[in-house]
């Protein structure tokens, strides 16, 4: 019935929620279900047992603004501007509010507050797109709740709505994901995220002076001499993601390069929810050592 463990105590915090109300109780379950058995959260070393602990002890109200899909559009405008925040098509407070003739013949539909691929509707021919299907898709993310789930606190008062953006891709026909992770302000690597229009999506960390760095599976497969095209613009984009991590433990700033113009994508605290087990055992010590926690 459950493809994903996880999924069976999210259910029973469901249907019995004061058994698992206690986060941290309910971390060290959630951490076991996704292959992580030892995680010490009083004295954390790892990348991952250092996001657990940030989510435990590390809550600012700015957070749930920068998780917001549709509120952070303001946020960043702010602070680097607004040519890099993607154009917003139309903003409702539920899927059934959607006001499919006033969209254009492409566009995206997301959720706010949900994370990874969860909610999102990529329309490239509004006259082909199955409209069911999509309110399913869109239905089932709006629903869901991030915070009880991963228990990922920024999430937990974001208030829940349907966002539609500009469609975009580059001129190969392709929308390349540039990740960055940043530790207290300081930008120290990009993963990129290739080949996801193709189905097969490939994940490559850079530093930057652009050298393949192999700090997870994909990276160790690599061939000795592979690398990938630098793309114009990729010393603003680590600029630009330093500037909006700024005082932040830790934050993986996202951004988009469609021919040389660079878009804000989403600013996340806690990849995989903590759990990342496509890390290197290394490299979970090597970014968890990057990472200087705040006092409680």
């Amino acid at each position: 019935m459950f493809k994903n463990p996880r999924h069976i105590i999210f259910a029973i915090y469901r249907r019995i929620p004061w058994i698992i109300r206690d986060d941290e109780r309910y971390l060290k379950i959630y951490c076991r279900l996704g292959g992580f058995k030892n995680m010490d959260f009083d004295n954390p070393k790892t990348f991952n047992e250092k996001l657990q602990w940030l989510k435990l002890y590390n809550r600012k109200p700015k957070y749930t603004t920068m998780v917001d899909k549709v509120a952070v559009k303001d946020y960043v405008a702010s602070i680097i501007g607004p040519e890099y925040i993607i154009p917003t098509l139309g903003v409702w407070d539920s899927p059934n509010d959607i006001e499919w003739d006033k969209l254009p013949n492409q566009f995206v539909l997301k959720t706010n507050h949900d994370g990874g691929c969860n909610g999102v509707v990529v329309c490239k021919d509004k006259a082909t797109l199955n409209k069911r299907v999509a309110l399913r898709e869109l239905k089932r993310s709006f629903n869901r709740n991030s915070y009880l789930i991963s228990r990922e606190w920024p999430y937990k008062n974001v208030p829940h709505k349907i966002l539609a953006e500009q469609y975009l891709e580059d001129k190969q026909g392709a929308l390349i994901d540039y990740k960055f992770s940043c530790f207290g302000g300081n930008a120290d690597n990009v993963m990129v995220c290739a080949d996801r229009h193709l189905g097969d999506t490939k994940f490559y960390f850079f530093d930057r002076q652009w050298n393949l760095l192999r700090l997870n599976k994909r990276g160790i497969e690599a061939p000795k001499d592979f690398t990938l095209p630098k793309p114009e613009g990729m010393d603003k984009m680590f600029e630009l993601a330093e500037t909006l991590s700024k005082d932040l433990p830790y934050a993986r700033v996202d951004f988009y390069n469609v021919d040389g113009h660079i878009y804000f994508g989403e600013i996340t605290f806690f990849p995989a929810g903590g759990t990342d087990s496509n890390l290197l055992p290394e490299t979970d010590l090597l970014f968890g050592s990057k990472i200087k926690l705040p006092k409680k």
